[in-house]
């Protein structure tokens, strides 16, 4: 074997050592990425196919149970309830009773009735996994029958020097009637699984309502206060349960 031959030899034994010796590196390459990516892909893939809980959230109004409580003047209770249906969107749902006593500067008044509020709110909170809170907004219509009382009332006469009078009255209108639309703004959290505590506040604006002959309607059960141009603004703080009905 001439020189030139062992030479040619030696660069082809050492090329083909280099070569092998890349592709191994490039190999274990190719697998650290794949070690990587994996679990990024599980991951993604158990979040892409992780079931969220569709069912029916039922409570009532802490506030006005507790006013009823503490405030002689005050009975009432409101069931609240929602419906999801979509990802984003519930079917909302609250009704109940009040009975309210009075003093205005010249009359003292009662306001009894019962109402309902059917709308739908739009979650806009994106939760995390295994989360189901919400911020969200909210539509209603409401429509409530009551009945209005008067209780007392006192003349308003201008520039007198005298006393004026408190007059007892008996006078009480039944079959009365109010509609509302109200804009909602909302949240939930879930503390434990499936149970929750919300609040939210109402900006409302009266369709149309019966008055009494004798004096105004001030408060209406269910739109509540009624303040200046028919407009009402209202607050709860509630406490729900969840019951499950199906996972998609």
């Amino acid at each position: 074997m001439t020189a030139n031959t062992l030479k040619f030899c030696i660069s082809i034994a050492i090329y083909v050592i280099s070569f092998s010796t890349r592709a191994q590196e490039v190999e274990k390459q190719v697998d650290l990425d794949e070690s990587i990516e994996t679990p990024v892909a599980v991951l993604n893939d158990t979040l892409s196919k992780k079931k969220e809980k569709y069912g029916l959230r039922i409570g009532f109004d802490i506030l006005k149970s507790t006013i009823s409580f503490i405030d002689e003047d005050f009975t009432g209770i409101e069931i609240v309830s929602d419906l999801r249906f979509q990802k984003n969107l519930y079917i909302a749902l609250e009704f109940g009773a009040t009975e309210r006593t009075d003093q205005e500067d010249f009359l003292n008044y009662t306001s009894k009735g019962g109402y309902a509020k059917v709308g739908a709110n739009y979650n806009l909170y994106k939760n995390w996994l295994d989360m189901n809170n919400e911020i969200y907004v909210g539509v209603r219509y409401g429509f409530s029958s009551f009945s209005q009382k008067l209780n007392e009332f006192t003349p308003n006469y201008y520039g007198t020097y005298f006393d004026v009078p408190t007059y007892t009255s008996n006078i009480e209108v039944d079959g009365l009637t109010a509609h509302w639309f109200e804009f909602v703004i909302g949240l939930k959290v879930e503390l434990f699984k499936n149970f929750f505590l919300g609040t939210s506040i109402s900006m409302k604006n009266m369709i149309s309502q019966d008055q009494p002959a004798n004096f105004l309607n001030l408060y209406i059960p269910g739109f509540e206060r009624v303040y200046v141009n028919n407009k009402g603004f209202s607050a709860n703080y509630t406490m729900s349960y969840v019951i499950p009905v199906f996972s998609k």
